[in-house]
């Protein structure tokens, strides 16, 4: 078909498929093992809306985009798996990234790239630091457990205190703290 032609010209790695090592697996184009991780279709589906908002884009089309995106995502993964393993260190780090995006010939990438990195950083720190207000608060871990205790003793001496009104006298506590007769109006008409 066309779409395979593309496929095959413009990525000529797409036939063989690559491992989680960067090995080659040879099979069919367009055929993917189950435990073969791409882009969720709809993650896919959204960008294409957003990019192009005022454009139909027909499915074979948005099949295409998803393969070269897949593709393009093995590639510089292998890649940067190759820089990291060539360097003896055992994490792929942004620099490999960034680095296998040169090697391949994407240096045009590499700006944009940056800027995204910079972006994630600073969304993943505003992130701790939201997740750390209650340690920014300046009140110790211990202090904060006991004023807890102090509400939920208060708050079980509350009930108690109620509980024991509705027994005893018929009389309620309604939510804005006043005192209600159980009594009904038909009890309290002689």
């Amino acid at each position: 078909s066309l779409l395979q032609e593309i496929m095959e010209s413009e990525f000529p790695s797409s036939g063989s498929k690559r491992d989680r090592d960067g090995n080659s697996k040879d099979g069919p184009v367009g055929e993917q093992p189950e435990d073969e991780l791409t882009i969720p279709r709809a993650a896919m589906n959204k960008m294409i809306k957003e990019l192009l908002p005022n454009i139909r884009v027909a499915n074979e089309a948005r099949e295409l985009v998803l393969n070269c995106c897949s593709e393009f995502i093995h590639l510089i993964s292998s890649e940067s798996n190759d820089i990291c393993n060539n360097q003896q260190k055992k994490t792929i780090s942004a620099e490999h990234v960034l680095l296998a995006l040169e090697k391949l010939g994407y240096g045009d990438f590499r700006k944009d790239a940056e800027e995204v990195l910079t972006e994630c950083k600073e969304t993943a720190a505003k992130r701790r630091r939201q997740s750390t207000k209650l340690e920014n608060l300046g009140i110790p871990e211990e202090e904060l457990l006991r004023q807890q205790q102090e509400l939920f003793a208060k708050a079980r001496e509350a009930a108690a205190l109620q509980e024991m009104q509705q027994e005893h006298y018929g009389v309620g506590i309604d939510s804005g703290g006043q005192a209600q007769d159980s009594v009904s109006e038909e009890e309290s008409e002689y």
